[in-house]
């Protein structure tokens, strides 16, 4: 599912339209977490298909690691942090953009 999709589309006095800015939840942390070292050729969206089944979910990696978010590619040898929580997550991105 696009996170996109409850993102309301706004329009400009010339006529153009557009998604507003999109907002992130806070992903604390919690002790059913895992962990992983990353390796070289990982990219966050190939983890977000391992973990989570669903591609575009690589910004939840982003937002609980503080990475770049200009980039798919963890840096190599981080410990990052792979949310169990994600049905509260995907709960509160959507509370907060709506």
């Amino acid at each position: 599912m696009s996170r996109y999709s409850d993102i309301p589309i706004l329009k400009t006095t010339k006529g153009p339209r557009y998604y507003s800015s999109t907002k992130y939840p806070m992903v604390t942390e919690s002790t059913n977490d895992l962990y992983i070292i990353t390796q070289q050729g990982d990219r966050l969206d190939n983890l977000a298909a391992q973990f989570y089944n669903d591609p575009s979910l690589y910004w939840i990696f982003q937002i609980s690691n503080n990475l770049n978010r200009d980039s798919l590619f963890p840096p190599i040898g981080l410990q990052m942090r792979i949310p169990q929580n994600l049905t509260q997550i995907l709960q509160d991105f959507y509370n907060i953009n709506q």
